[in-house]
C-alpha cells in the first residue's frame, strides 16, 4: 500500500511553522512506515521547492506561487498537476488531505481522496460563534463533497461538521495517535508550584479564561507560577495581541507569577511538561488535541475543558478533571486540589497514560487507519 498526505504543515527543520495538524500527520506517517506502508508527504505553501527522503518517507515541499489574479484557482491546479504526476510516478494508491480551508476543492486526482476532519475553518467558526468567510465555506464544502471518503479524529467533530455542511457522506471515526515511547514519564524534578499551559496563545483555547482562573489560584496559593508556552496571535474579536489581553486580565499578584515563552524547541517542550505540577488546557475549540495526548502519555495530571470532544479523550475524575473553563472558581479549586494532593495527582497521571496506551497509541490506531484505507481503495476499484 502506498499512501500520500497533502498538508500545509509538517514538523521539520526545512518547513514553515507547524502545529497539532502537522504533528498528527507525522505520527500517523511514521506508524504506517513501521507497518510496511510506503508514505509520501506533499507540503504546500512553503518557501522553497525541495524533494528528499528521510526516515523512509518521501517529502515534497511545494513553494507557494503568487498570481496576479485567481490564485485560489491557479495554485490549486498547479498542485493538482504536480501531485498527479507523482501519483503516477510513485504508484500512489490513496491521497489524504485535511479539511482546513478545503485545499482539494476544484482538484481531481488519479487515485481516491480521503479528507480527515481535524477541524475546518467552518467548524471552529461554529464553536466560536462567529461568521465564516463565504469563500472558505465554499471551498471546504466543495472539498468534502468531492472526497471519496471522510474520516474524523473525534465523533463530536464528525457530528458538528456534518451538520454545518449538511453532508450525506458516512464519516468514519479514527482518533489521533502518538507513540507513547516518545512521550515517557520523566525523572525530572517536579516544581511543586508550576502550572503549565502549552499551545497557541489564542482565545479559542481558553487562554483568556485562564487569566481569571489563575487569579483565583494565586489567592489560595501565592507561590503558584504559570508558564505559557506557545505563539501569541492577534485576537479575532478585539484585533489585539491575545497575550496582551491575557496580561491585562491578571491581578497584580498573579501578573508577577506568569512567564511566557514563544519559541521553544519541540524537544524542550517535554522538559517543561515534565517539570510542571499540573497541566492546564482549558480549550473551547479542538477536534482531538495532541497536547492532551502528549501530557497524558507523560503521566501528568490534567485539568481540561469539558467541551464536545473531551469525553472521548479524558475520563473525568480518573485521568484528570474536565470542567467548564468559564466556571473560574471550580476550575481554580481543582487546580489547587491537584497541587496539594500528591497521591491524587500521581494516580491521575498513571491513569492518563493507561488511557493513551489503550486508545491512542500508534500501535492501536495505525491498524484502524490501514483497514480504513484498504476499504476506500477497494471500493474505488469496484
Amino acid at each position: 500500500m502506498n499512501i500520500a498526505f497533502i498538508t500545509p504543515e509538517y514538523p521539520h527543520s526545512l518547513t514553515n511553522s507547524s502545529g497539532g495538524l502537522g504533528t498528527s500527520i507525522k505520527n500517523l506517517a511514521h506508524s504506517l512506515i513501521h507497518q510496511g506502508v510506503e508514505v509520501s508527504v506533499f507540503i504546500y505553501a512553503q518557501d522553497q521547492n525541495k524533494n528528499f527522503k528521510e526516515d523512509k518517507i518521501n517529502f515534497y515541499l511545494i513553494k507557494q506561487k503568487i498570481y496576479k489574479f485567481g490564485g485560489f484557482y491557479f495554485y490549486r491546479k498547479y498542485l493538482q498537476q504536480y501531485i498527479n504526476k507523482k501519483v503516477k510516478e510513485k504508484s500512489i494508491d490513496l491521497l489524504e488531505a485535511p479539511d482546513w480551508t478545503g485545499i482539494t476543492a476544484l482538484m481531481k486526482f488519479n487515485c481516491p481522496l480521503v479528507i480527515r476532519l481535524n477541524g475546518s475553518d467552518g467548524y471552529f467558526c461554529h464553536l466560536e460563534n462567529r461568521d465564516q468567510k463565504p469563500k472558505n465555506r465554499f471551498f471546504e464544502k466543495r472539498a468534502l463533497q468531492a472526497a471519496n471518503a471522510i474520516v474524523s479524529v473525534s465523533a463530536f467533530t464528525a457530528k458538528v461538521t456534518s451538520e454545518i455542511f449538511k453532508l450525506e457522506n458516512k464519516i468514519t471515526v479514527i482518533p489521533n495517535s502518538l507513540d507513547p515511547n516518545n512521550f515517557m514519564p520523566s525523572t525530572l524534578k517536579v516544581d511543586e508550584n508550576l502550572l503549565l499551559y502549552f499551545g497557541t496563545i489564542i482565545r479559542k483555547k481558553g487562554v483568556l479564561e485562564l487569566a481569571s482562573i489563575f487569579n483565583k489560584v494565586v489567592q489560595e496559593k501565592p507561590n503558584a507560577k504559570l508558564l505559557l508556552l506557545g505563539k501569541d496571535v492577534v485576537d479575532v474579536f478585539e484585533n489585539k495581541s491575545t497575550l496582551e489581553l491575557f496580561i491585562t486580565s491578571l491581578s497584580k499578584e498573579a501578573k508577577s507569577m506568569v512567564e511566557h515563552l514563544q519559541e521553544v524547541n519541540y524537544s524542550d517542550v517535554q522538559n517543561h511538561v515534565a517539570s510542571a505540577k499540573v497541566i492546564i488546557l482549558p480549550s473551547f475549540a479542538e477536534a482531538l488535541p495532541m497536547t492532551w495526548l502528549e501530557a497524558m502519555s507523560m503521566e501528568k495530571a490534567l485539568v481540561t475543558s469539558n467541551v464536545g470532544w473531551a469525553p472521548e479523550v479524558m475520563i473525568d475524575g480518573k485521568t484528570g478533571f474536565t470542567i467548564n473553563p468559564k466556571n473560574h472558581v471550580s476550575y481554580a479549586s481543582i487546580i489547587v486540589k491537584l497541587m496539594n494532593d500528591d497521591n491524587l495527582n500521581n494516580q491521575m497521571g498513571k491513569a492518563a497514560r493507561k488511557q493513551v496506551l489503550s486508545k491512542f497509541s500508534t500501535d492501536v490506531v495505525v491498524l484502524q487507519n490501514i483497514e480504513f484505507y484498504r476499504k476506500v481503495i477497494l471500493h474505488s476499484k469496484v
